[in-house]
């Protein structure tokens, strides 16, 4: 089994990055999972009218590009997402690239707790996401 970096293994300021588009089937294979078929990201016509001129992506569907980067990158695979706060700063539309980063911003070795920075960009470098996330990471190999 193939597991990501443990606490011990981790420093303050290590980061990781996962880019990706955000297609029209992304954003209505979301609303049908969840059942979130708000008319700002399923009804052209309607989000037209809205502030934001146009269909947006759920914001926790962009949420989602973090849990890659803790699931499969830093820490990685093995690890345990304990919590996310997040604040959406502007709106994601379709066709749009969403850079997530994450950085490490505190190691507790005696409780193995990992707390990063979780931010997501679009390709314009406009933030759209800030958080911080807690995460348990991997048992040492």
């Amino acid at each position: 089994m193939i597991l990501g970096k443990s606490v011990e293994e981790l420093s303050i300021g290590e980061k990781s990055v996962f880019e990706k588009t955000i297609s029209e089937s992304d954003v209505y294979l979301f609303a049908g999972i969840t059942g979130d078929l708000n008319p700002a990201h399923i009804n052209q016509r309607q989000a037209e009218e809205t502030v934001f001129k146009g269909r947006i992506a759920h914001g926790i569907l962009i949420t989602g590009l973090i849990s890659n980067v803790l699931a499969m990158q830093l820490p990685g695979p093995g690890s345990i997402y304990i919590s996310q706060q997040v604040k959406f700063l502007a709106p994601v539309h379709i066709g749009d690239t969403v850079r997530a980063e994450v950085e490490v911003i505190d190691i507790s070795l005696e409780k193995n707790r990992v707390t990063l920075r979780t931010c997501c960009y679009k390709q314009d470098d406009v933030q759209v996401i800030e958080g911080e996330a807690l995460v348990s990471p991997p048992p040492k190999k």
